[in-house]
Parts: structure tokens; C-alpha cells; sequence
């Protein structure tokens, strides 16, 4: 009886390895690949102005979530959780000194968690939906509110201008030409 007791839970036990080691995992769906900057660009700029709306996520209205999301959206990253805080969970972390356009930034605006969040664009600028005045673009060293507010930073996905997508699509100067053995 214990022998049938030691197989059956030796069977699940493997069966559960199996099911948790070809589960996949959704922390970055775009670690593959490289998103451009210029397009980055385009998109999270289409939608400046647009009024702050809580918990909007289309052009009628968007709060900083729904806008984050929309823009990642258009690029073909579907993976973001619904609010800041979610977010703040996922992508790797990223020091402030290395931001880089795309990242994910992340803010304290009502005192004790992560409650706000842009895309930052670079030159020290973030993209976000503003409660005062909607879809804007801002200096994240803002000493008068936004660098007080700053808690840190999430890589979602790898972003590249355009020139340096195309070098690395490139292969032109690559050999493929089978080896022969001669000897």
C-alpha cells in the first residue's frame, strides 16, 4: 500500500516539475525583440492633450495606466498589468542614472506607494497622463513636484533607433556559405 502511495505521489510530483517548467512566462514578452525609439516617439506624441480621465484607456480619456498601456499597445507589447503599482512589478529594474527611452517610470503622488507612472522618452523627459492637464510630456527632475515623487524605473522592453535595428536585421556581411571538408 505505501509502495502505490510513493508512485503516486512521485508521479504527480513530476507532472507538477513538468506543468511549472513549460509553463510559459509573460514577465517580458518582448525580451526577443527591439522596439524603435522614432516609433516610440510617434505614438506616445499622437496622443498629447488628450484630457486625464480615472481609469481611462482610450483617446476619449486616459489616466497614466491607460495611457502607458495604449502606447505599449501599438508597439505589440500587450503584457502590461492594468495600474502602476501592477506594472511597478514586472520588467527589470533600472537605475535612474541608466534610463533609457522606453523605460517605465514610476512615482509616489499620494504618500505611501507607487501610484503614477510615464514612459520615459528621454533628455530627461517622461511622457504621461496628467491629472491637471492630461497627456503631457515632463522633465522628470521637476524639483518642484516629480523629483520628490520618483521611485524608481522598470525595462519592459529594449528600444533602439531605427539605424540600430536595421544593423542588427542586417546579415549582408555575414558568410553562410556552407563549409566544404576537403581533407
Amino acid at each position: 500500500m505505501n509502495y502505490i502511495k510513493l508512485i503516486r505521489n512521485t508521479v504527480l510530483t513530476l507532472a507538477a516539475a513538468f506543468v511549472i517548467f513549460f509553463s510559459p512566462v509573460h514577465e517580458n514578452e518582448a525580451s526577443a525583440a527591439s522596439y524603435s525609439i522614432e516609433e516610440l516617439d510617434k505614438i506616445s506624441s499622437k496622443y498629447m492633450g488628450v484630457r486625464y480621465s480615472y481609469g481611462g484607456t482610450t483617446s476619449n480619456g486616459f489616466d497614466c495606466s491607460g495611457y502607458v498601456r495604449q502606447v505599449f499597445k501599438e508597439l505589440g507589447i500587450t503584457s502590461l498589468d492594468r495600474t502602476s503599482a501592477d506594472m511597478y512589478a514586472q520588467g527589470t529594474a533600472v537605475k535612474k542614472s541608466d534610463l533609457q527611452p522606453g523605460d517605465l517610470v514610476f512615482f509616489n503622488t499620494s504618500g505611501n506607494r507607487v501610484s503614477h507612472v510615464g514612459i520615459y522618452i528621454g533628455s530627461g523627459k517622461f511622457a504621461h497622463a496628467s491629472t491637471s492637464k492630461g497627456v503631457i510630456k515632463t522633465s522628470i527632475n521637476d524639483k518642484y513636484y516629480w523629483a520628490n515623487k520618483y521611485v524608481g524605473a522598470k525595462r519592459i522592453a529594449n528600444f533602439q533607433t531605427n539605424s540600430q535595428i536595421a544593423a542588427l536585421e542586417d546579415d549582408s556581411d555575414v558568410d553562410n556559405t556552407p563549409e566544404t571538408d576537403t581533407e
